[in-house]
């Protein structure tokens, strides 16, 4: 029988369990920080990070030490798998299961103070905070949500002790607001709305971030820290100004974005080292899709947030680089879903080293769990633990076939081929062992490589849709 979140919070006694590891771990203060006790988790998740864009990627042109850090600390995915665009990567991340599962196949709900209700996550899904608390961890989110605005959902519904952040897809890092439309306000302490008019978001989680690690520093815990950039608006900090001014724009402006993000990862990574952690940490860093080409301005007059109608705060016409690989956000081409990804643990992982297997986002939740020797949850997983991979370069990667949806798009891979089509349309086959990977459609010319890609898209769906339904048979459409 399937574990429901219910009974897997029953069975692990959470929150009595963190009560008590947490007061033997304080008794026994910093000293035993890498003897003895569970590795501390930390998982940056950046925004809109395209798919090259580090200087440890081959992006020589950009300033990312604390990313390049993690490289030279831990082991490098070349081809590591996200989504389309926000909501799916985090539901991916945080449950390590297809976003379809969880309702997260359409934008979730944005405000908080909306009327009724939208979609959000479901609240039975279990997270990888919850997977962690139950073992005794400190959890604290900082930052992007996305998952759903709505108080009854939401990060401290879902394993976390302590939460800041906007709960919808964006915001001004100085106002707050969400900018489409008529734009609302989205800045919370767990579900009390806050309002700091003037603070720049990224250092407001930055400082929330780096908080709790010294206040959690004698017992085992699990940081969360979803940057809300280089994600549009491009507000970066002044201090990159002088480095980048050479540089042509669009890349320019992005550029400025990627180094303040590293900046702020990098002052949380130095917390670790000088509590002396960081040899027992186990670091997490990906990005959520590829880079953002959208530009949008202000199209009302009286925006809530104050700003002029006709106001730019979108990401320029896009600076990401792609090298050879073809697309962008909001595309399941390569440029759209392959992203930077490390994993850092240097007590116990390879050092240094690159992988070249397929992986996904789904797959943290596993692989961290392997690594703190923590149970899993007995519902359907989707990812896998990572650790053969890591161990061993010629290990193969677990997935045979891969998938992707979003809304009425989708996708499927299988070997070198990738199908990409609409409700039941396919509309581009593409080969990623071309020297040009998928610029040419093979639609035509390979009719039975795309008629088996298909089946194996359908076969998918239909899987995926049927526990949505057996579980929730009275919500709307997956989309």
């Amino acid at each position: 029988m399937k574990q429901t979140r219910r009974s897997f919070l029953k069975r692990t006694g959470l929150g009595l369990v963190a009560l008590a590891y947490g007061r033997c771990a304080s008794l026994a203060g910093t000293s035993d920080t890498a003897r003895g006790r569970k590795p501390n988790v930390v998982i940056f998740l950046t925004d809109d990070q395209g798919t090259l864009d580090a200087n440890c990627y081959g992006s020589k042109d950009l300033y990312t030490p604390a990313m390049d850090n993690l490289a030279q600390t831990g082991v490098r995915f070349t081809q590591a798998y996200a989504h389309y665009v926000c909501c799916p990567t985090r539901a991916m991340l945080l449950t390590g299961r297809y976003p379809q599962r969880s309702a997260v196949n359409s934008w979730t709900q944005g405000d908080a103070n909306r009327p009724g209700k939208g979609r959000n996550m479901f609240r039975d899904e279990i997270t990888i905070a919850e997977v962690l608390k139950g073992a005794g961890y400190k959890t604290g989110m900082f930052g992007k949500w996305h998952l759903g605005a709505h108080l009854d959902h939401g990060p401290t519904e879902q394993g976390f002790d302590e939460y800041f952040g906007n709960r919808g897809g964006f915001i001004h890092n100085y106002n707050h607001y969400f900018l489409h439309g008529k734009g609302f306000h989205d800045l919370y302490e767990g579900k009390k709305e806050v309002f700091a008019k003037g603070q720049y978001f990224p250092d407001m989680i930055t400082k929330r971030a780096v908080e709790f690690v010294d206040r959690n520093k004698a017992v085992p815990f699990f940081l969360y820290v979803a940057f809300n950039i280089p994600h549009y608006p491009e507000q970066p900090d002044e201090k990159f100004d002088e480095r980048y001014k050479d540089m042509k724009m669009p890349r320019q402006a992005y550029a400025k974005m990627i180094s303040t993000t590293d900046d702020r990862m990098g002052m949380i990574m130095a917390r670790l080292e000088k509590h002396g952690l960081r040899d027992n940490t186990i670091v997490v860093f990906m990005s959520d899709n590829g880079h953002s080409v959208e530009d949008y301005p202000i199209s009302v007059d009286n925006h809530n947030s104050g700003l002029p109608k006709g106001t730019n705060y979108g990401a320029n016409g896009g600076g990401g680089n792609t090298g050879k690989w073809r697309g962008h956000k909001a595309q399941f081409f390569e440029g759209g879903i392959r992203v930077p990804a490390i994993v850092s643990y240097p007590a116990k992982l390879p050092k240094g080293e690159v992988r070249d297997q397929a992986v996904t986002a789904m797959d943290w939740l596993p692989t961290v769990a392997e690594l703190c020797g923590v149970d899993l949850p007995t519902a359907k997983l989707d990812g896998y633990s990572l650790m053969p991979i890591i161990k061993s370069p010629s290990s193969p990667s677990p997935y045979k076939v891969m998938h992707w949806q979003w809304q009425w798009f989708w996708a499927v891979r299988e070997g070198d081929w990738k199908l990409i089509g609409r409700d039941e349309k396919p509309s581009h086959l593409g080969n990623l062992s071309d020297v040009e990977p998928e610029r040419k459609n093979y639609l035509n010319e390979k009719p039975d490589i795309a008629k088996r890609l298909l089946s194996l898209h359908n076969t998918w769906l239909k899987e995926v849709e049927r526990e949505y339904y057996e579980k929730h048979p009275n919500t709307t459409r997956m989309y």
